[in-house]
């Protein structure tokens, strides 16, 4: 994944101002290139200290959105507050293979940390992705 660090700098903006719960958020552009991201507020009411949830309704309208102009949804990223940046059961649960994760991971309100993972293909486990910041 190749991202920019004026866009990662953002993604680490939006994460810092949810602590100390999980925010989120999708990472869109093309050919594992990020350019630009879609900013989406955690859905989960029972453990947003720990879990996060993009609204389906508002995942999809992102989509569409990027798919008209001949972007596709590349990854999602989200925090880990005051925890590692690598991924969870719980996520390991709720990916797909498709994407990129970014986790960062944010202590005492910043981000320390950052991550990117891709689900294997049978869903066993996470395997960490490069990261290409450069502008």
């Amino acid at each position: 994944m190749k991202i920019s660090p004026a866009l990662l700098s953002e993604i680490h903006q939006h994460l810092e101002a949810g602590y100390p719960h999980e925010a989120c958020g999708m990472m869109l552009g093309k050919d594992g290139v990020v350019t630009e991201i879609a900013k989406a507020d955690n859905q989960r009411t029972d453990s947003a200290h720990n879990r996060y949830l993009i609204d389906p309704l508002v995942y999809m309208k992102i989509e569409r959105s990027a798919d008209k102009r001949g972007l596709h949804v590349i990854g999602i990223y989200h925090s880990h507050p005051d925890v590692a940046a690598r991924p969870s059961q719980f996520d390991l649960d709720h990916a797909f293979p498709c994407f990129s994760y970014l986790i960062v991971s944010v202590c005492r309100g910043k981000a320390v940390e950052s991550n990117s993972w891709l689900l294997r293909e049978d869903r066993s486990r996470f395997d960490q992705e490069p990261v290409d910041i450069s502008g």
